[in-house]
């Protein structure tokens, strides 16, 4: 029974992360909770579980909180018979009302998307707050041995231009009068409630603060800067950017960062943030988009940018440059294995299923 049978490249992401440094014997006879079970992350570690609980001959069972059940039953069509697979149905806003046994969270339900942050910035606070409000109390009612929080680099703000590599302990400037600024305050305010938890009530969490990610099982559809390159490429269309491009960030392979939330569950510090990020792969928005121009060729497609007057409606962040240091994250025992190029190939080659 293949947890991704649809997905070649994913399938063989799933084996690899099963076979990785992953200590997933700790896991034997536990269980896992999962928020956000039916987006990009938290869909491949619940797979990702169940390829090694298989795998290995362990007995790790996983429970997908999930607000859709019908889109859920869809993305985990090939496991739906597992014993040790379960849905729990309930919106993240709402108390958790899931009755059974739990030893670890990880925590991913979120708002993801950066139009959505301008169009409903209350939502996307509250879906934060609230959110994880629920999931602390839920982790403290079911004494937990572990929590990790998927927060994000934009906790980071806008670094000064001579900031350098980034580390856990750097902050940038966030204008907390932006509308766009409801996603990254909120994260901000919620990895404060985390550690708030554990400081008050025991709740042994830890923070993973992901770059962007991408990789191997993203929606064709997906309205992100490099699921719209990988469509370019496959549609031999031209990458139209709305923006110079002039904004550097760093990136992980989809993969590579699953493996770093299950090691950060495991084997991280509580009450610490962790930067999850290939560091290799620091990029500039139009040097990324030629990257893909010059990885395929065959698609004769070139990079055009092309500014409109009122950019707020797209959602962008303001113009920086981020590059994270994941040395904390490489001391834990993790490393990626992933380059930016293959990361788009393997895109491209799973995005073509």
């Amino acid at each position: 029974m293949f947890e991704s049978p649809e997905d070649k490249v994913l399938q063989e992401d799933l084996e690899a992360i099963a076979n990785s440094e992953v200590d997933f014997k700790k896991m034997d006879g536990k269980t896992v909770f999962v928020t956000g079970a039916t987006g990009l992350i938290g869909s491949q570690v619940v797979k990702a579980l169940l390829c090694a609980d298989r795998i290995h001959n362990l007995k790790i069972s996983v429970v997908a909180c999930v607000r859709n059940k019908q889109k859920a039953e869809s993305i985990f069509a090939s496991v739906l018979e597992n014993p040790l697979f379960h849905i729990c149905v309930g919106d993240i806003n709402d108390s958790i009302a899931y009755t059974g046994k739990v030893d670890y969270i990880v925590h991913g339900a979120s708002a993801t998307s950066s139009k959505y942050f301008v169009s409903n910035p209350v939502e996307t606070i509250h879906t934060a707050l609230d959110g994880t409000t629920n999931v602390m109390n839920f982790a403290k009612e079911k004494q937990v041995e572990s929590v990790v929080y998927l927060s994000s680099l934009e906790v980071y703000g806008t670094p000064s231009k001579d900031a350098g590599m980034i580390t856990e302990k750097d902050y940038g400037y966030i204008d907390p009068l932006s509308v766009r600024s409801s996603y990254s305050e909120g994260k901000r305010m919620v990895e404060c409630l985390c550690v708030s938890y554990g400081e008050e009530y025991q709740v042994p969490v830890k923070i993973a603060r992901l770059s962007q990610t991408f990789g191997a099982g993203v929606d064709y559809e997906d309205g992100r800067v490099f699921a719209e390159f990988a469509r370019c490429a496959m549609e031999k269309k031209n990458i139209v950017l709305h923006t110079p491009g002039r904004t550097v960030r760093s990136y992980c392979y989809t993969a590579d960062a699953v493996k770093a939330l299950l090691i950060i569950l495991l084997q991280g510090e509580n009450g610490q943030a962790y930067n999850v990020t290939n560091m290799e792969t620091a990029i500039s928005i139009y040097d990324m988009a030629q990257l893909v121009c010059d990885t395929f060729p065959a698609s004769k497609i070139q990079v055009e940018v092309d500014t409109p007057k009122d950019l707020k409606a797209f959602g962008y962040n303001p113009e920086m440059i981020i590059r994270l240091d994941s040395s904390r994250l490489l001391d834990l025992g993790w490393k990626p294995t992933v380059n930016l190029k293959d990361m788009f190939k393997k895109l491209i080659a799973s995005m073509q299923r």
